[in-house]
């Protein structure tokens, strides 16, 4: 086994690093590499792992002769060419089960953040300003949520809101009506009847040909005044442009986000959607636990070494 060389293009933990190492695996670390440098060493190795700063793009592929695996410690695969890498033959594994309960709590206290004006509170108070009667918020409690996701992420945050109080509304691509019963949640007829329905509305999707753009000036319509929109799942899945558009004529009242088209951001509009002051913005800190990433490592290490075939 000591001739497999794997390359780690993003930080993960010592202890996943630590196991592959004593299974007789070579482990390089280069946290920071960038695009070039990747490409001019990655024929060296035969595992890649990175998160979501590497762009695993075709040709890293390409210069990737002997690569057998690339894992991503982590959910998305948006950062990776993945059908081009498989008509390569190349193994895609990730993590998707890792930051589950991070991005879960994340999405819960975005909420939270924005009902009760937490975070422009604070930032007043600090500049010794006590604006007390700028910050009537509103409660959790009897609120409709709307989950346009039913997956993992999903159920955990239906789960956290129904002990809010919270009705909850959730709709996916496959049929939920069990895993809803179960929960105690309602299953959408269909994504207009979930918008229309909603009070607060957040996203547990991949990012994919389907979702691209899937909330748009169309959907923003349909939402009832004053919704509150959250966005833990990926940038690209609402149009930013048009929730730009529905938070300046208020039909959005607010928005938390930890996600965006670019990460970072780059264009001027999204600049301006962070700095709206009823936007709460986050810089893709979903899973950005301790808990999580060592979640993240470890799983990913014990894929890579099954799917090696080393015990």
């Amino acid at each position: 086994m000591s001739s497999i060389k794997v390359l780690v293009s993003d930080p993960i933990s010592e202890n996943a690093i630590n196991l592959l190492k004593s299974k007789g695996l070579i482990v390089d670390e280069k946290p920071e590499i960038s695009h070039e440098e990747l490409k001019r060493i990655i024929e060296q190795y035969h595992v890649l792992i990175v998160r979501s700063r590497t762009k695993v793009t075709r040709d890293i592929i390409d210069s990737g002769r002997n690569l057998k695996i690339i894992a991503r410690a982590g959910v998305g695969l948006d950062n990776i060419d993945v059908e081009y890498a498989k008509s390569k033959g190349i193994t895609i594994l990730n993590a998707p089960e890792a930051p589950t309960i991070a991005v879960a709590e994340l999405t819960i206290g975005l909420m939270i953040a924005i009902a009760r004006g937490i975070c422009l509170g604070n930032m007043a108070l600090k500049e010794g300003k006590w604006i007390k009667k700028q910050l009537m918020g509103f409660e959790l409690y009897g609120k409709t949520l709307g989950i346009i996701g039913f997956g993992r992420i999903g159920k955990e945050v239906a789960k956290r809101a129904k002990a809010f109080g919270m009705n909850v509304i959730a709709i996916s691509r496959r049929d939920i009506s069990r895993e809803a019963r179960e929960l105690g949640v309602e299953a959408a007829k269909d994504l207009d009847d979930l918008l229309r329905k909603s009070d607060i509305i957040t996203l547990h999707v991949p990012l994919t040909p389907k979702t691209y753009h899937m909330i748009g000036e169309r959907e923003f319509s349909i939402m009832k005044d004053g919704v509150v929109i959250i966005n833990t799942a990926r940038g690209a899945v609402i149009d930013g442009k048009a929730l730009l558009k529905a938070l300046k004529s208020g039909k959005v009242y607010a928005a938390g986000l930890d996600v965006y088209e670019h990460e970072p951001p780059q264009e001027d509009w999204e600049w301006e959607l962070i700095r709206h002051p009823r936007v709460i913005a986050v810089p893709h800190i979903g899973a950005q636990t301790r808990e999580a990433q060592e979640k993240a490592g470890m799983i990913i290490a014990e894929k890579i070494l099954k799917t090696l075939n080393i015990k």
